[in-house]
C-alpha cells in the first residue's frame, strides 16, 4: 500500500449539509449498506437451512453439530470477507451493522445524516435479505430447527450471553482500529475481521446466538416472532464497541482514527471524515534523504 498513490476522493458532508444534500451526494453509500447487510442476512438464512435444516442431506452427512458450528462459521467469516472487499464494501466502508456505524459516529468520523441513513438503510437491508430468503428457501426456513436464523440466548442464560456479546463488540473494534489504522495492518483488515466472525459463529453461537448486530437480530425476529432478550442485542454489543473506542482515544488519541471504513483501498471514494491519506503516503526513500 505504502508504494501506490492514493488516488481516492474524499465526499464527505459538510456540517451544514441537509437530508437532500446527504441522499444526493450519498445515496449510493446508503443503498450499498442496505445490500450488504440483505447479502449477510441471505448467506446466514441459506447456509443456516442446508447445515441445521433436520431433513438437510448435509444433516446426514455431518451428523455432529459442532462440525456443522465449524462450517457455519466458515461460511459467514467467509460472506464478511466477501462483503468487504466488495465493490460495495470498498465504497461504504462495509459497516453493515448499526452498531459500528454509530461507534464512528460518536469518534466524529461520521457525519449525523450519514449515521442516521447508514442505519436506516441496514435496518431495510436486513429485512429485504430476509424476504429474499423465505421467497428462495420457503417453508424450511420457518422451520423449528433454523427459525430464520434467530439469535436467543442459549443455555447459560441471559448474563452469559449479556456478556459475550459485549465481549464481540469490544473485541471487534478493538482490532477494526488498531489494524485499520496502521500502516502494514490496514491492508488485513478485511481477513482479521472475517476470522472474528468465523470464531463468534464457532464459540458463541451456542451462548448468545451470535449476533453482534441489532439490524441483523431483528430482522430474524420479525419473521421468526420471537423477541427474547430483545434488549440484550440492542445494548451489549454497543456498549461493548463503545468501550473499545474510548479506550483507543484514551491511549492514542482522537486524531489517530483515520477514517471510518473497515478496509479502505487507495481508489474508491470515501463518504466520511477521512485522514486515511496519510496513512497511504509514501515514506521517502532513502535516495531523497
Amino acid at each position: 500500500m505504502e508504494n501506490q498513490p492514493a488516488t481516492y476522493p474524499v465526499r464527505a458532508l459538510s456540517p451544514s449539509a441537509t437530508l437532500a444534500d446527504a441522499i444526493a451526494l450519498h445515496w449510493p453509500e446508503y443503498l450499498f449498506e442496505g445490500l450488504e447487510l440483505a447479502a449477510f442476512m441471505l448467506s446466514a438464512c441459506a447456509f443456516g437451512t442446508l447445515l441445521f435444516y433436520s431433513e438437510s442431506p448435509v444433516v446426514v452427512w455431518a451428523p455432529s453439530a459442532v462440525l456443522r458450528l465449524v462450517l457455519m462459521g466458515i461460511a459467514m467469516g467467509g460472506t464478511a470477507i466477501a462483503i468487504i472487499l466488495s465493490p460495495m464494501g470498498r465504497r461504504s466502508g462495509a459497516h453493515f451493522n448499526p452498531v459500528v456505524s454509530l461507534t464512528f459516529f460518536c469518534l466524529g468520523k461520521m457525519h449525523r445524516l450519514d449515521a442516521l441513513l447508514y442505519i436506516t438503510s441496514q435496518f431495510l437491508g436486513g429485512a429485504f435479505g430476509v424476504v429474499v430468503a423465505r421467497i428462495l428457501i420457503g417453508p424450511k426456513l420457518a422451520s423449528p430447527s433454523v427459525r430464520y436464523v434467530v439469535t436467543v440466548p442459549g443455555q447459560y442464560g441471559v448474563p452469559l450471553a449479556f456478556l459475550a456479546e459485549f465481549f464481540m463488540g469490544l473485541l471487534t473494534m478493538t482490532v477494526v482500529l488498531q489494524s485499520s489504522n496502521r500502516p502494514r495492518l490496514s491492508r488485513i483488515t478485511w481477513l482479521l475481521v472475517g476470522l472474528l466472525v468465523a470464531t463468534y459463529v464457532i464459540a458463541f453461537s451456542p451462548v448468545s446466538g451470535f449476533s453482534l448486530n441489532p439490524a441483523r437480530t431483528i430482522s430474524s425476529a420479525l419473521f421468526a416472532g420471537v423477541w427474547t432478550a430483545m434488549w440484550l442485542y440492542l445494548t451489549a454489543p454497543l456498549l461493548g464497541m463503545l468501550l473499545a473506542a474510548s479506550l483507543y482515544v484514551l491511549f492514542s488519541g482522537s486524531q489517530a482514527v483515520l477514517c471510518a471504513k473497515i478496509y479502505h483501498d487507495l481508489h474508491s471514494p470515501c463518504p466520511f471524515r477521512c485522514r486515511f491519506r496519510r496513512l497511504a503516503q509514501p515514506e521517502p526513500s532513502a535516495s531523497r534523504l
